[in-house]
């Protein structure tokens, strides 16, 4: 697992053509983001910083370096994209002013929904966004095969990483925000830790 703290364009670039075999990526995809509260206490992220979209650049260097792409969020920067006949669903059974669910974008496999409720395996949220892991280990399940090289230009709170080291896939993952990527790091050694305790 090569995890680093740095820009997605930077790691990109010193790989070589369809280098990776599969692209998971969960970009920004709002000009801002606002309100957004998570954590042990719920304390508000700052986010907003963060939240660029992805850009034409972005998008042609992730589909030069990896031969297959899942990218979350992509009805907000579809027109940066070529059709599809692949999504994913994730149905996360949540009510009031957070969306049901979320989609992503796939240059492979087969149209699939992922059905778990958000919150049961979320824990104690370290980024705004975060993922359960259980969720990336179903989509490598579905969509990646032994022995693929995957990359993540987002690593966010690491819950691929942790999907990764369970399924043993071989991970390349930036985060460029340093407090996340320290959180991220935390998250996944802690991970390691229980798992040698069994």
């Amino acid at each position: 697992m090569n995890i680093t703290n740095e820009c997605n364009m930077e790691l990109m670039s010193r790989y070589e053509d369809n280098h990776f075999d599969l692209a998971i990526v969960d970009p920004p995809y709002k000009k801002e983001v606002t309100g957004l509260k998570a954590g042990f206490n719920r304390s508000e992220f700052n986010y907003a910083a963060l939240s660029t979209p992805p850009t034409k650049d972005y998008l042609k260097e992730l589909f030069r370096v990896s031969k297959n792409q899942i990218m979350w969020g992509f009805n907000y920067y579809l027109e940066l994209l070529p059709n599809t006949d692949c999504v994913i669903f994730w149905n996360k059974h949540q009510n009031g002013h957070f969306s049901e669910g979320e989609l992503a974008w796939c240059s492979i496999g087969k149209t699939r929904f992922y059905d778990r409720a958000y919150q049961k395996d979320i824990g104690n949220k370290i980024h705004p966004t975060q993922k359960p892991y259980q969720l990336y280990e179903w989509i490598l399940m579905n969509y990646a095969k032994e022995g693929d090289k995957i990359l993540d230009t987002h690593l966010g709170s690491g819950s691929i990483a942790i999907a990764c080291h369970n399924l043993k896939y071989d991970l390349t993952a930036c985060e460029l925000d340093k407090e996340y990527f320290e959180a991220a790091m935390q998250r996944i050694k802690k991970h390691k830790q229980q798992i040698q305790m069994f």
